[in-house]
């Protein structure tokens, strides 16, 4: 480490490497299943519930608004996802999984959580919990004043 370079540097460039790594991980066996990683986000997000608005799933998936118009669009060409105005304001869109897309999600959700279980194999509880515990904690130091607490 330079004298000029910041002492929590390191952290940040190996939180980066370790999100790029995970990105990567998770992408690949998303797209073998023939899905994008937002669209798997998206119908993952969606799964076992009635549905949600398109503000509500913004939240939920961390896609932006406007990428997630164009996701939506792709999974409602597909016949996995239905658009509806909400009855209270015909401003709001509500969408849900069609049958299709809940049969798709029972396929690949418990197979993409497989996949991801070889990657935290090599890890038991105690160490899950401690890096739960510093991922929160860390996350927690980004939160502004003003930023709501699920953040």
């Amino acid at each position: 480490m330079s004298k000029h370079e910041a002492p929590f540097l390191p952290v940040v460039r190996e939180l980066a490497r370790t999100f790029q790594a995970f990105e990567h991980f998770s992408a690949r066996h998303v797209r073998q299943m023939g899905l994008t990683p937002p669209q798997f986000d998206v119908i993952a997000t969606l799964g076992n519930t009635p549905g949600m608005s398109c503000k509500q799933l913004s939240e939920k998936t961390l896609i932006t608004k406007g990428t997630l118009t164009g996701v939506i669009d792709r999974l409602e060409e597909k016949g996995l996802v239905t658009r509806t105005p909400l009855p209270q304001d015909r401003r709001s869109i509500f969408i849900a999984l069609t049958a299709t897309g809940e049969a798709l999600f029972q396929q690949v959700f418990p197979a993409h959580l497989a996949y991801m279980q070889a990657a935290f194999d090599g890890f038991d509880q105690t160490q899950l919990d401690a890096f739960c515990t510093a991922l929160t904690n860390l996350r927690s130091a980004f939160r502004s004043p003003t930023s709501p607490p699920d953040a």
